[in-house]
C-alpha cells in the first residue's frame, strides 16, 4: 500500500490512501479540458494501476469535471488518422470499464462532451447541484468519438441522446440522476466525502466479485436472453467456488463481517 502523492502528471495528479487511489484531472484554468495528454494519463494509470489499489474516485480540480474537447488544441485529421485517434479513446474507455478495478467518479461543474463520455465508462457517478451534462458537438458540427453512442446512448436511450446532440441540450444533476446519467446526487462540496464512503465499501468486497460485476453485468445486457442467462451460470459456478465465497459463508456462519482481502 502507498499513502500520498504518487505521481503528478501533465495534466492529472494521482493521490493514494490506503487501497483507495483518487485521480484527480489538474487543469482547472481551462475547466479540465479533454487533450490527448489527459487520454495517455488516464492510459497510463488504468494499464497498470499501482499494486495494493482496490477502488478509484476520479474527480476534477477547480468545480469542473471535465469541459469536453479542448478546441484551442483541436487540429485537423485525416479521416483514417481521426479514426485511429477515435478508437485509442475507446481502447482507453475500456480500460476505465473493464480493467477490472470499480472507479467512482465526482461529477462537478462541466461534464460535458469527452468529460461525459469518461463519466460513463465509471461505475458509480455522483452529481454535485452545479452539475451539467452535455454533448454539445453536433452543435459544433462535429459528432461525439469517444464512446457516448455506446454508453450514454445506453443509460439514456438513442432517443433521447439523440434530441440532447441536435438541440446542445444540458441537463443538472437532478435530471442526471433521473435518466441514468448519475446514481447519487449530494450537496455542494459533498461528492468527494460520499466517493470515499463508497470506495471503501466497495473495495471492502471479494476481489473476484468485483470482477465479475463489473465485467460480465453490462456484458450479458448486451447478450440475447438465453446467452445472458446462460453466461450467468457460468459467472455464478465460478464466484460461488472462490476463496472470497468461502469467506462470506464462513463469515455468516460466525455471525461476523467477512474480511476478503
Amino acid at each position: 500500500m502507498h499513502d500520498g502523492t504518487a505521481y503528478s502528471g501533465q495534466v492529472t495528479r494521482l493521490e493514494i490512501d490506503g487501497d483507495i487511489a483518487t485521480l484527480v484531472f489538474d487543469r482547472p484554468e481551462k475547466r479540465n479540458a479533454m487533450n490527448d495528454a489527459l487520454v495517455n494519463e488516464l492510459d497510463r494509470f488504468f494499464s497498470a494501476p499501482p499494486t495494493g489499489v482496490n477502488a478509484v474516485i476520479l474527480r476534477g480540480e477547480g468545480g469542473h469535471f471535465c469541459s469536453g474537447l479542448d478546441l484551442a488544441e483541436h487540429e485537423h485529421r485525416e479521416p483514417v488518422e481521426g479514426v485511429y485517434h477515435s478508437r485509442n479513446w475507446h481502447r482507453v474507455s475500456e480500460l476505465i470499464e473493464f480493467g477490472g478495478l470499480p472507479v467512482i467518479s465526482v461529477l462537478t461543474g462541466a461534464v460535458i462532451g469527452g468529460g461525459l463520455e469518461i463519466a460513463a465508462s465509471t461505475h458509480v457517478r455522483i452529481a454535485e447541484p452545479g452539475v451539467r451534462f452535455q454533448l454539445p458537438e453536433g452543435r459544433r458540427g462535429i459528432f461525439v468519438g469517444g464512446g457516448a453512442t455506446v454508453r450514454v446512448g445506453r443509460l439514456i436511450g438513442a432517443d433521447r441522446m439523440r434530441e440532447m446532440m441536435l438541440t446542445g441540450r444540458t441537463y443538472g444533476a437532478e435530471d442526471g440522476l433521473r435518466l441514468g446519467l448519475a446514481h447519487y446526487t449530494v450537496g455542494e462540496g459533498e461528492g468527494l466525502d460520499l466517493a470515499k464512503t463508497l470506495a471503501r465499501k466497495i473495495a471492502d468486497n471479494a476481489p473476484f466479485s468485483n470482477y465479475l460485476m463489473i465485467n460480465a453485468i453490462s456484458r450479458i445486457g448486451d447478450m440475447s436472453r438465453s446467452d445472458g442467462l446462460f453466461t450467468e451460470s457460468l459467472a455464478a459456478a465460478m464466484c460461488q467456488t472462490s476463496d472470497g465465497a468461502k469467506e462470506g459463508l464462513r463469515a455468516f456462519l460466525e455471525k461476523r463481517e467477512p474480511k476478503f482481502r
